[in-house]
């Protein structure tokens, strides 16, 4: 190697591409540090690599490469282990049949050769690389997974000391208690920590071919917040399971289960769902925090009018009430805030719901379970040889559910339920269409509400906005009228991490059932006729609340055109 080391600074010498005290300053360093002659002068900065690069090539009579023009597919890197890379300064680049190119500092080194054809079980062709670039390729290849995971604990530090994972069996807690000082551990509960800080609704937890990834969605948007490493994707998945007692064996079919997590004084419940997926389980966790539900109809942001016929409908002693919008559009909350307006000592109240998310006192509260027979339909069934006052039945599917509810209705009980329709109008041809007679649908529903939400701006940084004509033209009303909007938008702070919004709030199209809309029902009228006939007694719609909302300064255009119809 001397040698070899020798012939090198002989030869940059003879090229005039240093001088002969550069030599002697670099062996100095060299003797210091081990290092290779040429990696330390390039390090020193008194030669350029490409120059060592090509006098190595011409040296060992090898072909060179230039690194930083290749992209190393993550399947190659694995071929050989990351101490040996680092060790031995040796980078894989590519395979071809049965033979791999690599990279190296040394390629003279026959004894690594014979190693790493052991190690890989394919024949190598070594090329030349300059050993400056190859050190830092090697590193940000096989970047230190352990390095990797402490950033994140670090980034992590305080938010889950005062948390605790509630465990339920005595089994599971033995379990836990194993591994309750694993660095995992930490993860996950600074994970579940940190979403709750934020007001996520729920964390993704995926995986993927090189990695793995982890999302919140806050404000009914998805960011990124991580990359754990990918080594620790069985031990966070198995964890996550153990937490929420699923089989950690079984991992061909979906399962469903909950988890309970103690910050301080409250307790915040966890619904877990995992999904079997290409390259691993995806897990996810809905964020059921009691403590963050507003159950106060008047804070929900109606309009008068609406908050009117909303708390007249629910007062009723008999009749239904249906609550409509896309999943995720807040129809529960808005459901749970009616039977919490009502729920008096007097009233027996039973809801079937698939799940139940919140656990509301005085309430009577049924998990559906279709696998074993408990359907929406037997609970509905069930409910009515129950005594109930009103009825909470979570979603009607289907004709039998529809028919049932619509029964119960009829026969003095108030029933509550929610449909996946785009408007209130739609929501009762869409009962017609399901098999249930026009006579029924038009004795039985008393009110209809469409929601959506929208995403309010951050008053942090909220601020004018000003928009083009064609933009404007997006919320297809009177171009002259809403002109004079003085419209909002958040330009970006801390407070909403660059987002521009903050928190959500509800938009609402709230149907009463007139005379003269039943009798419209009765006669067949398309949902253009409702709607306009609906409009005509004072109902707005989502675009018409939207707009209202813009004109406060609670939400943005975007958000409006993105989430009603014109």
């Amino acid at each position: 190697m001397a040698t070899a080391v020798d012939r090198l600074g002989d030869i940059l010498i003879q090229e005039n591409l240093i001088t002969r005290e550069q030599l002697v300053q670099a062996l100095s360093e060299q003797k210091s540090t081990g290092h290779r002659l040429g990696y330390l002068l390039v390090k020193l900065g008194l030669v350029q690599e490409v120059e060592i690069t090509k006098l190595l090539a011409r040296q060992y009579r090898l072909p060179a490469v230039d690194l930083s023009r290749f992209e190393v597919d993550p399947k190659i890197i694995k071929l050989i282990p990351p101490d040996v890379a680092k060790k031995n300064v040796v980078l894989p680049l590519k395979r071809e049949g049965r033979t791999l190119t690599v990279a190296m500092a040394d390629p003279t080194d026959q004894g690594l050769l014979q190693d790493l054809k052991f190690i890989t079980r394919f024949d190598l062709f070594p090329v030349i690389a300059g050993e400056f670039t190859l050190r830092t390729m090697i590193d940000k290849y096989y970047e230190s997974s352990d390095d990797q995971l402490a950033d994140i604990l670090r980034d992590m530090e305080g938010l889950a000391d005062d948390v605790e994972v509630v465990e339920e069996h005595e089994e599971e807690s033995a379990t836990l208690a194993q591994i309750d000082d694993a660095p995992v551990v930490k993860l996950i509960n600074g994970i579940l920590t940190d979403a709750v800080k934020r007001g996520a609704s729920d964390i993704h937890v995926e995986s993927f071919e090189h990695e793995m990834r982890v999302r919140y969605r806050i404000d009914g948007s998805l960011i990124e917040v991580m990359k754990p490493p990918l080594k620790m994707k069985p031990a966070l998945i198995s964890r996550i399971k153990i937490l929420a007692q699923l089989n950690i064996a079984e991992r061909r079919i979906p399962q469903d289960g909950r988890l309970k997590l103690k910050m301080g004084n409250r307790v915040i419940d966890f619904r877990v769902s995992t999904l079997p997926c290409l390259f691993g389980e995806k897990i996810v966790l809905r964020i059921l925090d009691k403590g963050n539900l507003t159950l106060d109809l008047t804070k929900f942001g109606f309009e008068t009018k609406a908050e009117a016929d909303l708390m007249r409908a629910i007062l009723n002693p008999y009749g239904m009430v249906l609550v409509t919008g896309p999943t995720g559009s807040g129809k529960t909350t808005t459901l749970y805030s009616a039977l919490q307006r009502i729920n008096t000592v007097e009233t027996n109240i039973m809801t079937a719901e698939d799940p139940v998310e919140y656990n509301l006192i005085g309430i009577n509260q049924v998990a559906v379970r279709s696998e074993i027979g408990m359907t929406f339909a037997a609970a509905l069934r069930a409910f009515l040889r129950q005594d109930p006052n009103v009825i909470m039945v979570g979603e009607i599917r289907d004709l039998e559910t529809g028919s049932i509810a619509i029964k119960a209705a009829l026969t003095g009980h108030l029933v509550l339920s929610t449909l996946h329709t785009n408007d209130a109008p739609s929501t009762i041809t869409r009962m017609i269409d399901m098999g249930i007679e026009a006579f029924n649908v038009a004795s039985a529903v008393n009110l209809v509400v469409a929601q959506r939400l929208v995403r309010r701006i951050c008053r942090g940084c909220k601020a004018p906005a000003t928009y083009q004509d064609v933009e404007l033209r997006a919320l297809g009303t009177d171009l002259e009228k809403v002109r004079a909007i003085p419209f909002m938008k958040g330009v970006g702070c801390e407070v909403c991490v660059g987002t521009g919004y903050k928190g959500r709030a509800g938009l609402y199209e709230v149907m009463t059932l007139s005379p003269e809309l039943r009798r419209m029902i009765l006669r067949g009228a398309s949902v253009a006729e409702m709607q306009d006939q609906a409009v005509s007694e004072g109902m707005l719609t989502l675009r018409m609340d939207g707009l209202k909302k813009i004109e406060r300064g609670t939400t943005t255009l975007e958000e409006v055109v993105k989430e009603t119809a014109g």
